[in-house]
């Protein structure tokens, strides 16, 4: 998801150890938050270095170069905790105060933000919780560090970031949601959009592409009750957790599949519909329309011949000429405050041709498929 070389972050939290003003731990290893993978991991021993990481593309990048991974779960203190904060903030100061807890006593945390990514602040916010902090800058970005720890400088305060994380109620009640993920306090009126326009008429096996919290694909059962099993594919762990309990109502009355994975890698199932707001950025703020458009090659060879997909997105993203090649027939039937809601059905299998007698029958079809467009 990033260009090799391109992590200056990472690049710039390493620098420390580089440079020999601190000392990597002789012996205990060390914890990476919110671990990305790249060159710096790898210039040098890095003994008993351990990763987490929620995100699918960067924990598979993380397996792939040999880095040992755990999972949120795991509770062993370490001597060295370093950390890449996340953009927002309320989820940014939880993994400081999760830093602070997962260090042995003794221990340093270590972290580093870009200068445009919020430094400074973020530099501020471990300092309220850990007491003083020294730092470096270089690669336009700031690394930071506190002293030798015995705990939180201050353990009210790291206990109210760590509740600020929590999984909340949000719409009326009707989601839970946590700040960081995609749309995490509120409906995204992209989605909404796209859920306006879904089909009654829709059935069969369907699946939703990048599902989030769930909003999509519990809107989709609660619209099109042809629906008979639905699987959802979320790249963020922290995301698929609650979309489990958003659609635990629904478990009773149709199959659920929740799948921690990147669809740009492709889907191993066949569907009669695909739904999708396709995600269009990664780690920086550029647009990344090759996202979406991996998305939409999956869900053509995920779909079965004259099977769906509805798929939203920015109105300024290329995405049509992708869905030209892929499906037989597409058309655009929203557009809505910079938003499109694309429609395309997947091409049937070539078939003979009908004998002449069989015009009339054919043209049936026809008609019938058109109406399943309504």
């Amino acid at each position: 998801m990033r260009a090799e070389g391109d992590d200056a972050a990472l690049q710039a939290l390493l620098l420390p150890f580089v440079d020999g003003v601190l000392a990597w731990p002789a012996s205990g290893g060390a914890l990476f938050l919110r671990a990305r993978d790249g060159w710096p991991l790898h210039q040098r021993a890095l003994p008993g270095l351990v990763c987490e990481q929620s995100f699918k593309p960067e924990a598979d990048a993380l397996e792939h170069s040999g880095l040992t991974r755990v999972d949120a779960s795991d509770e062993t203190l370490y001597p060295l905790v370093l950390v890449l904060p996340p953009r927002q903030r309320d989820e940014a100061r939880a993994l400081f105060a999760r830093a602070l807890a997962r260090c042995a006593p003794g221990g340093r945390v270590v972290a580093c933000l870009g200068n445009n990514e919020g430094a400074k602040s973020g530099e501020a916010d471990l300092a309220r919780i850990a007491g003083p902090v020294g730092n470096l800058s270089k690669h336009k970005c700031r690394v930071f560090w506190t002293a030798p720890m015995e705990g939180p400088a201050d353990p009210e305060l790291a206990r109210q970031w760590l509740q600020a994380d929590a999984p909340r109620a949000i719409a009326e009640g009707r989601f839970l949601s946590r700040p960081g993920l995609f749309a995490w306090d509120r409906i995204d009126p992209a989605s909404r959009l796209l859920v306006e326009q879904l089909p009654a008429t829709l059935a069969g096996r369907a699946a939703d592409l990048g599902a989030g919290y769930g909003y999509i694909a519990s809107e989709l059962l609660a619209r099109c009750p042809g629906i008979t099993a639905l699987d959802l594919f979320e790249a963020e762990g922290r995301a698929l957790e609650l979309a489990r309990s958003n659609l635990a109502p629904s478990a009773s009355r149709v199959e659920l599949g929740f799948h921690w994975h990147d669809v740009t890698r492709g889907l191993d199932k066949q569907y009669d519909v695909i739904v999708s707001n396709p995600p269009f950025h990664a780690q920086g703020r550029a647009d990344r329309p090759d996202i979406g458009r991996a998305f939409i090659s999956a869900a053509a060879k995920a779909l079965r011949p004259g099977g769906q997909l509805w798929l939203v997105a920015n109105r300024h993203l290329p995405y049509e000429e992708m869905l030209a090649v892929h499906f037989g027939d597409v058309r655009t039937v929203a557009q809505r405050d910079g938003f499109k809601v694309i429609a395309a059905m997947a091409t049937p299998h070539a078939a003979p041709a009908p004998p002449a007698g069989a015009v009339r029958r054919e043209r049936s079809k026809g008609r019938a498929r058109e109406r399943n467009w309504k």
